[in-house]
Order: C-alpha cells, then structure tokens, then sequence
C-alpha cells in the first residue's frame, strides 16, 4: 500500500532516517575496498560484485560528499572514517598530479584509465571536497577544492559559460559523456546545475566573494538561457551560445534544479536574485506537479511530446526534496507535501531492493518491475538516495546527536 497522504510528518521523517541508518549507511560502507582504496565500482542486478572493475571518480566523489554529510548529520565517527577514506582515494589517485584536475575513471588498483577531464567531474569533486573540509577541518581537502575551482575557471569556461569536456592537457573534445538523445552539446544544462552545486557549497565554507560572483553569473544563464518561459520547463542540450538542440523535457532534472537553485539563493543571501530566480523555480514545481507526477511517482521525461515512462531511482529522490522545498516555500500549497510523501512510499514499496546484500533498483518500468540494471556502477550511488534522506531530517528540524 502507498502512504496515506496525511501521514504525519514525524513518521514520515523516522522512517527515512530509519532506511537511512539501516540500509543506505551499511550497504556502502560494505562497498569499501580495503585493499586498493576507495570503493568497488560495480554490483551487477544479480548481486555479484566485481573487484576489479573499473572506479568512476564521479561514484568516489559522490561517496566523500555522502559521508561527510551523513557524519555532519549523525555524529557518528565511523562515518567520518569512511569519508576520509573516500578522501585519501581522491588525494592519491583521482586527482592528476601532472596537469591538474579528476580523471574520468580509475582501474580498480587506482590507475588512469580514462584520462579524460569533464567540468561535471571536477565539480562534483569540489563539491564533495568543501563537505569533507566541514566536516574534518582538513585544510588539504579546502586547497585541492580550491584547486580545482581555479582549474575550471581558467580551462573550462568561455565567454558564454562552462564548457565541458577536454583531454587529460585540457584540450577540448566532443563531449560524449554528458550528451544523449542522439545530439552532440557543447553546454549542457545538466553541467552547470552541478557546477552550480559545487560552488554553492564552496561558497557556503569559504563564503569567497569570486565564488559568490560565479554563482550570480550562473543564476543569470539559469534564467536567461536555460529556462524556456514560453513553455515553463528547463531546455537541456545546448550549442557553444546556449541555442537549443533538442526537444527535450528532463522532469527529474528540473524538479532537482527548483530545489538546489532555492538553495543556492539562500545561501548566496542576494535580495535581487531571489527575486528573479524564485518565481521560476515555483513555476517549474508547479509544472513538474502537473505534468510528470503521476502513478505515485515521477516519469523521467518527455523527447517531442513522447513521455518515458521509466521510473528512474535519482527522479524518485530528487521528487520528494523538490516537493517538499515547494511546500515549505508555498505552505499554503498541501498537496506539494502529499505528494512527497506519496513517492516516498513508492519508493519504499518498489524502489528499495528488498533482497539481501542489495540497496535500490536503478529503474523501474511503468508496471513498477524492476529492470535489469546495476545496483552499483559509475553513476549510481548514495548522493541522491542519502541526500534525500538528509534533507527530509534537516527540512523537519532534527538535528545532529
């Protein structure tokens, strides 16, 4: 059965931090590789974990920030041990130390293996590296950060915003890994949330005046460019000018864009942009609401009008915090709540794998069976999973033991 939409919101609470505790906490601290640092890069549908696949510095940098923020949360010691040792695997092996920036990928012993340098990449390691820095006071992981903020500011970025993909030397190259639906991007809406992200969170441990003008230029593209008004959706695929290529509509990633923009405004603390960002970001959960929440849950987007209805676990997570971000901004607007709480019961009647030695399903078909993708692999991981469980805690005021 789903949740009743009246479930008290303490309930609601205790059970994500229950799910939090006892199986998101557990499962990834089991993934650690003590052998050759960080962590195992792949669980197959199946449950059998391979060793000696490939690590994605993207799944070791979403790992730091994980950590780091459940101890932020928690309290808990342990949890600071596995994010330092996210951390010592990033310091040794993910960062270049010849022509700076993250790797794509690592082989299991934490060699290159792909060389290529992504702006998503370096920003989800800065992310994840100012977290650790709350959290530890290691000023090692605040320089590297800082590195890797100059890095981007100087290598991948033009006059028209973040570019995004480039060799190991920072040559540019086509930008494969963050491009899909058949187009090839030079800028993607998708990168400059997370940079945006990265610098939000850098800002808020430094609070570095730079930083602060990087997040009011992005918020600028965000709403000059990235946002369509005529059609009340974010645009996705973008030309070296920020033209569209697509017709595309990413319900998860614009549910997830209304959330941590409000964030990163308030934080930012800037009267004049909360003032231009705010209405489009009560906009989009207005239209994400009415046109993607449906069968308890999320669709995953809509290619010329053609919806997918593939229930994708990230979607799911990003659902919930951005519905319950639209409540508590428009109080007045229940059924934000409701909904929240209708997809956290989806979630757990479906999207938690129920079998032992597993965590979530990657996806799920409109019948809400489960498909045959990875429990873990580059991409999946605790970021958006733990995150939402963080801030349904902190959105209801519990605070760290």
């Amino acid at each position: 059965m789903f949740h009743n939409k009246e479930l008290d919101q303490k309930e609601f609470c205790a059970e994500v931090k229950a799910h939090l505790i006892n199986h998101i906490i557990p499962f990834w601290q089991g993934m650690k590789d003590e052998v050759y640092g960080g962590f195992y890069g792949f669980l197959g549908y199946d449950l059998t974990l391979d060793k000696i696949a490939v690590k994605g510095c993207i799944l070791n940098s979403r790992i730091l920030w994980f950590f780091s923020n459940a101890y932020m949360l928690l309290g808990e010691e342990e949890l600071l041990k596995s994010a330092r040792h996210a951390f010592l695997f990033l310091k040794d092996h993910c960062v270049d130390k010849e022509f700076g920036g993250v790797y794509w990928s690592l082989t299991y012993k934490g060699e290159p293996e792909d060389t290529t340098k992504h702006t998503y990449n370096e920003a989800f390691a800065i992310y994840a590296l100012s977290s650790y820095y709350d959290a530890s006071g290691n000023r090692e992981a605040l320089d590297i950060a800082h590195n890797l903020y100059q890095l981007v500011e100087t290598k991948c970025k033009d006059a028209y915003g973040y570019l995004e993909a480039f060799s190991r030397s920072f040559e540019p190259e086509e930008n494969d890994k963050l491009s899909e639906n058949g187009v090839m991007a030079e800028k993607t809406m998708n990168t400059l949330l997370h940079v945006f992200e990265a610098y939000t969170e850098l800002y808020r441990v430094t609070k570095e005046e730079r930083v602060a003008e990087n997040l009011r230029f992005m918020l600028d593209l965000m709403a000059d460019k990235i946002y369509n008004p005529k059609l009340g959706r974010q645009e996705v695929f973008f030309d070296k000018t920020w033209n569209s290529l697509i017709d595309l509509y990413s319900y998860g990633h614009d549910i997830e864009t209304t959330w941590l923009v409000d964030r990163g405004l308030e934080i930012l603390g800037d009267a004049s942009y909360i003032e231009k960002l705010s209405p489009i970001t009560k906009e989009i959960t207005e239209n994400i609401y009415n046109r993607a929440y449906i069968d308890h849950s999320l669709v995953n987007e809509a290619e010329n009008g053609v919806v997918d209805t593939t229930r994708i676990w990230w979607v799911q997570t990003e659902a919930v915090v951005g519905f319950l971000n639209g409540y508590q901004k428009s109080p007045e607007q229940k059924k934000y709540l409701e909904a929240a709480v209708d997809i956290w019961g989806y979630i757990q009647n479906h999207m938690i794998d129920k079998r032992n030695g597993s965590e979530w399903f990657a996806a799920l078909d409109q019948d809400r069976n489960p498909l045959e993708k990875p429990i873990v692999e580059p991409w999946k991981c605790p970021y958006h999973n733990g995150r939402m469980c963080f801030e349904v805690i902190k959105r209801y005021g519990r605070e760290k033991k």
